[in-house]
């Protein structure tokens, strides 16, 4: 009678079981709404898709790693943001050093990773939604900001706009020319120099890419940014991009993004200026009063550097996008 009993008591949990496990598996797993489209065209080219321009020989902005051919990088992660800000798909487009061209054929509806200096684009540029600027890095024991008369040993990549930045204010014997960014830092881990000159972005990441002590401790110029460019024409589109900068970057988006690629969200406009950046300062003030432009707003503040991008595919620095970007 036991036997039975237990048998009975088996059967029962086993119709149990069952149960539970059939009502399991008729539950649907939750998927999150798509968001309904706030732009169509022909304000975008192609409805439900916003294409975006990069240049993917930028990194960390854009770039693609060794092993993939996969476009990631910083702008990529905006762009995403973006995109599903405005309930749309995300198409990234290779435009090189070209977003005007991109942009006039419409083979893009906007460009990122435009310099916040440059004048000679004919098209709208949004305000920055991350900022940059030829930066001295230096070991986290040494805070100093460095003045001409100290005669400071600065590596910095060789035909770049950052190494030109070093010439121009501290003269030539302070440049130590190095062929890429990594061996700069080197230096600067060795001791042999005391900074490295380089664009805040691209600096910041090569040095957290590569496990170096090195952190921003003056800018050699005013401090800039990239924006979004966007065709002068099309008045609506630059209304929505205008108002999504501002909400990516006050709902702290960005800052994750920069975090990712960065290792942390960077300021400049709180870093310390060299004695020619204030000097660029004072001088752009004067001629803007009269009416002029400063040449000062014309060195190059974010990308600046990409001089070498074309042998070393992989703009400034030669630095290449990592691990992170998965």
């Amino acid at each position: 009678m036991k036997r039975f009993k237990a048998l009975a008591c088996c059967c029962m949990a086993a119709a149990c079981l069952a149960m539970v496990l059939s009502g399991c598996s008729s539950q649907q797993s939750y998927t999150p709404p798509e968001k309904s489209p706030t732009v169509a065209t022909p304000t975008i080219g192609k409805d439900g898709t916003l294409r975006v321009g990069v240049n993917s020989a930028s990194a960390p902005l854009a770039g693609m790693p060794s092993s993939s051919s996969k476009i990631v990088g910083i702008d990529v992660d905006i762009a995403a943001a973006l995109a599903d800000s405005l309930g749309l798909k995300l198409e990234i487009v290779d435009v090189g050093t070209d977003p005007e061209s991109a942009l006039k054929e419409q083979k893009v509806d906007i460009v990122m990773g435009v310099k916040q200096s440059d004048d000679e684009v004919k098209f709208w540029k949004s305000a920055p939604y991350i900022s940059t600027g030829v930066a001295l890095f230096s070991t986290s024991s040494n805070t100093t900001v460095p003045t001409k008369s100290s005669v400071p040993k600065i590596a910095a990549q060789v035909s770049s706009t950052s190494s030109w930045q070093v010439t121009n204010e501290y003269g030539d014997d302070s440049l130590v020319p190095e062929n890429d960014l990594k061996t700069a830092f080197v230096d600067l881990a060795a001791g042999t120099v005391q900074y490295v000159a380089a664009d805040a972005i691209i600096g910041t990441y090569a040095a957290h890419g590569g496990g170096f002590d090195a952190k921003i401790v003056a800018l050699m110029q005013q401090p800039g940014g990239y924006c979004i460019g966007v065709s002068d024409a099309n008045a609506e589109l630059k209304q929505i991009i205008s108002d999504a900068v501002v909400s990516l970057s006050g709902g702290g988006i960005v800052s994750v993004i920069e975090a990712k690629w960065l290792g942390a969200p960077i300021e400049v406009s709180a870093v310390p200026l060299t004695d020619g950046a204030k000097s660029a300062k004072t001088n752009a003030k004067t001629d803007t009063a009269q009416g002029g432009t400063a040449d000062a707003a014309k060195t190059g503040d974010g990308n600046a550097d990409n001089t070498t991008a074309a042998t070393d595919g992989a703009g400034e620095n030669a630095v290449e996008p990592g691990s992170r970007a998965a």
